[in-house]
């Protein structure tokens, strides 16, 4: 069973299908990510206005749809709409849905 539930995480997706995090249109910050430990690396180190534009933007939940196949952690996010959360309660909420998402499917 755990086995299965490891397939489901997939390790590391090709550079063209990476998370590139921005702070608005066409300012590209210089940080990706191609896999979801990656993506939690770089959220701890980008500036907060590109978590807020991405958020806003539900970039992140079709990143984790269209590239992950995890529908399950897009549904999470999407929870979080309701909090109106910003700047580093963002960044601190946004980590913690994933390392709760990580810990839920390696336990399982």
């Amino acid at each position: 069973m755990r086995e299965e539930v490891k397939t489901r995480i997939p390790k590391e997706v090709p550079r063209e299908k990476a998370f590139y995090f921005f702070t608005s249109i066409g300012n590209y910050t210089g940080k990706s990510a191609s896999s979801l430990e990656e993506f939690m690396e770089k959220l701890m180190e980008v500036n907060t206005k590109s978590l807020e534009f991405h958020f806003y933007r539900e970039d992140f939940e079709k990143w984790f749809i269209e590239v992950l196949q995890d529908q399950e952690l897009a549904e999470e996010f999407r929870k979080l709409y309701a909090l109106k959360l910003t700047g580093e309660p963002l960044r601190s909420q946004l980590y913690k849905t994933i390392e709760t998402h990580l810990k839920h499917l390696t336990t399982s």
